[in-house]
């Protein structure tokens, strides 16, 4: 896999590094809360390091999900191609990727609406 180093002046670049870092506030923010809500569970002089476990778990959980999720989406050869009379193509780890995400959206979305409609 040949790595490439990425146009530093490209607004894109700073646009992606943006987004990324104000998804890792907000993940980071929502780890605290929830972390300080089961660490509320123990006895108070167990919570202190059940939190800094809980954080440094979540750090390094995220950081081997990005570095996985890179290498899928950077794998961008066909792993199968499809041959059917309405399909025609190959799927390589990024295609597989966007239509997993897709479905987890088609999902949630759906599943808010029925919610929403049903008072469930």
């Amino acid at each position: 896999m040949e790595l490439v180093m990425p146009n530093l002046a490209s607004a894109e670049v700073w646009m992606s590094l943006l987004t990324l870092t104000f998804l890792e506030i907000v993940l980071g923010i929502d780890n605290i809360i929830f972390i300080t809500i089961a660490a509320n569970k123990l006895r108070p002089e167990e919570r202190p390091k059940a939190t800094n476990i809980g954080l440094i778990l979540a750090m390094v959980m995220r950081i081997l999900l990005l570095f996985g999720i890179s290498a899928l989406v950077a794998m961008s050869e066909p792993w199968f191609s499809v041959h059917a009379s309405w399909i025609h193509g190959g799927f390589s780890g990024q295609s597989l990727i966007l239509i997993a995400g897709g479905i987890f959206l088609l999902y949630k979305s759906t599943s808010e609406i029925h919610h929403k409609l049903e008072g469930d």
